[in-house]
């Protein structure tokens, strides 16, 4: 598997994972949880964009 899309494969993980720990977090009242998702999901949309970078130097 290509760097690139192994990278955007686990950037969506980190989307998804990210998302849900902020939302459970916001629900449970444990801010801790909620900014750990936030962290969480802005590494997904960093490493997302790292795929694209990848995917272009790569051609």
């Amino acid at each position: 598997m290509k760097s690139s899309i192994r990278d955007n494969l686990e950037g969506k993980i980190h989307l998804v994972k990210g998302k849900v720990k902020e939302v459970v977090g916001k629900a449970a009242g444990n801010q801790d949880l909620e900014a750990e998702g936030k962290v969480e999901n802005l590494e997904g949309k960093i490493q997302t964009k790292i795929s694209l970078v990848k995917k272009i130097v790569d051609k």
